[in-house]
């Protein structure tokens, strides 16, 4: 179906776009707390990195028809809720502080290139049927590629371009 290969394919440029961006910035650039919220790009990539690992299980488990093995997080803290997302972005921050941006970048990189090819390996009907996975609680599996993209691009990428194009210039001159 072409929407699978359409989203399959803006994922693929949505990699490309983010390994474009920090190739251009200098470590010192990433790792600087400068963003909203004194935030720095290595804390938002160790953000869509812990978020992402929950959508590589769901894939990987696809691929091999079994349910997902998610990554270990706080029993307090329930990643499918909306109830918290700020308690489990202060988790995510705090876990992810003190990581080297070299790890953080290699983690992120590593398992985004593997949720693309988990995405490509799942045949085209079983990321369409929503009754398919029963962990999936009747949503189809295409939904966990749309949301990675919306995750990546319209909640990180482009306000961060936006940020980068009105403050970045200044912050990062000379």
């Amino acid at each position: 179906m072409d929407d699978i290969k359409q989203i399959l394919k803006m994922l693929r440029e949505e990699f490309n776009r983010w390994e474009e961006l920090l190739a251009s910035m200098s470590e010192e650039q990433i790792i600087d707390p400068h963003l909203p919220s004194n935030l720095s790009v290595k804390d938002l990539v160790a953000h869509l990195w812990a978020w992402q690992k929950r959508s590589i299980a769901r894939m990987e488990a696809a691929r091999h028809n079994r349910k997902p093995d998610f990554p270990q997080w706080p029993r307090e803290l329930d990643s499918d809720s909306d109830d918290n997302p700020d308690r489990i972005n202060a988790w995510i921050y705090e876990t992810y502080l003190e990581k080297p941006w070299s790890s953080v970048y290699g983690d992120w990189r590593a398992g985004f290139l593997r949720f693309l090819e988990s995405g490509e390996a799942i045949p085209e009907k079983d990321l369409l049927d929503p009754e398919r996975y029963t962990w999936m609680e009747g949503y189809p599996l295409l939904l966990v590629l749309q949301s990675s993209y919306e995750h990546h691009h319209i909640d990180h990428l482009e306000p961060l371009l936006a940020w980068l194009r009105q403050n970045g210039s200044k912050r990062f001159a000379g």
